[in-house]
């Protein structure tokens, strides 16, 4: 809900695959470069932090771009210039300065796992949003076919960059209301004049 580090929503969730290879690969570099601060944090002099936290995270992303450039050569080609952007995505400096300069090595893994894997799955799951919607189809599988027997038209702006707006949007949205829900306020607050018999409102009064 903060929307940390968001900013990769417009170009690389298109596709499923796409968002999961951004996700995992951010994530890999927000484990390795969290705990070589968390090591480093009693050296590195506090005039010259942020610099030295963009040199360690810009190594660790120079190996996963070397690696997918090697192994994953089509997602590493889907993605482009978006894998040396993590460098400067704000959710790994963010991490760097609020946790592991001031943590133990070990909670700064645990905090990079546990904030990689919330980044993987937002843009996964806008990514599987916008595929289905814009392509009729989700990691090589047939929606279209499989569930409208290929009556389903997809729309078009799913695809494009307004769609990763409209789907973020939206599911921010649901989100707010689901909270405002379990606390009995919010966009979709009670609107049943009988408290006494609603559950909801039951011990709240």
């Amino acid at each position: 809900m903060l929307m940390l580090g968001m900013c990769p929503t417009l170009a690389v969730t298109s596709r499923a695959g796409n968002g999961l290879g951004m996700g995992l690969s951010t994530t890999v570099v927000l484990i390795f470069s969290n705990a070589c601060i968390s090591m480093l944090r009693k050296v590195i002099p506090k005039g010259v932090r942020i610099p030295a936290y963009i040199v360690i995270a810009a190594s660790f992303v120079t190996v996963i771009d070397l690696v997918m450039q090697a192994w994953f050569r089509g997602l590493y080609q889907a993605l482009g210039v978006y894998i040396p952007l993590i460098v400067v995505n704000c959710i790994i400096l963010g991490r760097a300065e609020a946790y592991a300069k001031d943590h133990a090595v070990l909670l700064s893994v645990f905090d990079g796992i546990g904030m990689g894997l919330g980044f993987t799955a937002g843009l996964t799951l806008i990514s599987i949003l916008r595929e289905i919607a814009g392509c009729g189809t989700v990691f090589g599988f047939d929606f279209n076919k499989r569930f409208f027997d290929g009556r389903y038209t997809p729309v078009s702006i799913f695809t494009m960059a307004p769609g990763a707006f409209f789907v973020l949007a939206f599911l921010c949205a649901f989100i707010r209301c689901k909270k405002g829900n379990s606390k009995g306020t919010g966009s979709f607050a009670c609107m049943n004049t009988d408290c006494g018999k609603c559950r909801r409102c039951k011990g709240k009064q």
